[in-house]
């Protein structure tokens, strides 16, 4: 296969996985919030923006048709533009009277988009880069994968609640809210169509081009796949339920056992402090690993991902009113998250080496959604039930099958370490 030389990664691996990020924050995140200004019920938020998650567990079904047919440049600058057209179906209809039904579609149909947009944006990572520039740029591709997130989860809900009081009426601040991400939508889709490589992909000959059941099967024949998946589903069970309960226990009240903090304040801890840490820890653990393997940095990284909850208990424990200490605690946690997340990428890698990497990798990363998926899930139920100093205990337990997965899987301990010229 061959690639245009001119197209440089450092510019359009930040820009592809910057594009996969925004619209999966709005879609599972920020729905949300939003739901819940334009008032509708929790149990109706909690039952119908779950089920939005379903598209990027499920979408290994799907992923064989891209690797049999299509060019993957294609596949995901028109997933992108549909991305546009649903954002943008989302803002002009929040103000019908049916509109919780009618912006569900929409979001529906940009999940749907959203999750054949990864899996083509990541074939293109895997087939227009050699394996140790995927290793080296691991840590960039997960970093601006969590700008991404931050970016939806603080400046586009700030901006929304900037509008809430300018406006006065959440129908019409979220309408131009969603309005605009569809025009940012619109623009990333120009940026990565004039930055990502055009390559030449490897085809199977017509009469050998195996079956989509083949191309599916053979991804559970690979060697040890058991392990390897109960390590992809387990090296966050700590981190899922964390991840979806720490902005309600910053914005809670004090009373409730919440920090009372604002929502700029919040913006603020993940939108500026965070995404420095975040930088730092991506960046450092993506070349750590091309420089030494992945073997000899995954326990240090799985300590890195998970040891940081500790800060959470003592948060909770105290309530302190200074905003110095959740500060320090964000700043920890997102640069162990950077850190440690760089080798759960790695190994999602390896795990999908062999010809029909497209597909292979779309399988690991559903398994990797259905491992936030369904610890999310519960995280709500959990929280309500042991409140936040025993939910965050329990996240810190829920850490223990990490570091047994993570001692336990079976990979080349070389893999990821760049090879010498």
């Amino acid at each position: 296969m061959t690639q245009n030389s001119s197209k440089n990664p450092w510019i359009w691996v930040p820009s592809l996985y910057l594009t996969e990020s925004v619209p999966y924050v709005i879609i599972i995140t920020v729905s949300v919030i939003m739901y819940k200004s334009l008032g509708v019920s929790n149990s109706d938020i909690g039952l119908y923006t779950s089920f939005l998650y379903l598209p990027w567990v499920i979408k290994p079904i799907w992923s064989p048709i891209l690797e049999l047919f299509g060019n993957k440049k294609q596949w995901f600058l028109s997933m992108q533009f549909i991305l546009s057209l649903a954002f943008l179906g989302v803002g002009l209809t929040t103000g019908l009277n049916q509109f919780f039904v009618i912006t569900l579609a929409f979001f529906w149909m940009g999940a749907f988009a959203s999750a054949t947009n990864d899996i083509a944006s990541d074939g293109l990572y895997l087939i227009a880069l050699k394996p140790d520039q995927q290793s080296f740029f691991v840590g960039m591709r997960s970093t601006f994968y969590r700008v991404g997130m931050i970016t939806g989860q603080g400046l586009i809900v700030i901006a929304a609640g900037y509008l809430e009081e300018t406006f006065g009426d959440p129908t019409q601040a979220w309408s131009w809210t969603m309005i605009g991400v569809g025009g940012l939508m619109l623009l990333l889709t120009v940026i990565n169509f004039l930055s990502t490589p055009n390559v030449i992909e490897k085809r199977v000959e017509k009469a050998d081009r195996p079956s989509f059941g083949e191309v599916f099967s053979t991804f559970f024949t690979k060697n040890n796949i058991g392990i390897s998946l109960a390590f992809v589903l387990f090296y966050r069970l700590g981190e899922s339920q964390l991840v979806k309960m720490a902005s309600p226990f910053f914005l809670d009240e004090r009373s409730e056992g919440g920090l009372g903090l604002t929502v700029s304040e919040v913006g603020f801890l993940y939108g500026t402090l965070g995404v420095i840490a975040l930088l730092v820890g991506g960046i450092v653990g993506g070349i750590v690993i091309s420089r030494h393997g992945l073997g000899r940095w995954m326990i240090p990284m799985a300590i890195a991902i998970n040891a940081p909850n500790l800060g959470y208990v003592l948060l909770s424990w105290q309530q302190p009113e200074s905003f110095y200490f959740p500060a320090i605690v964000v700043l920890i946690e997102q640069l162990g998250y950077g850190f440690g997340f760089a080798a759960y990428m790695v190994f999602l890698i390896y795990l999908a080496e062999g010809l029909f990497k497209t597909a292979h990798y779309a399988l690991a990363t559903g398994f990797m959604a259905l491992g936030m998926m369904i610890p999310g899930m519960i995280s709500g139920y959990m929280q309500e039930w042991l409140n936040y100093p025993g939910f965050f205990l329990w996240v810190v337990i829920a850490t223990i099958p990490s570091f047994v997965m993570a001692y336990l899987v079976k990979y080349p301990r070389e893999f990821g370490k760049k090879l010498e010229s």
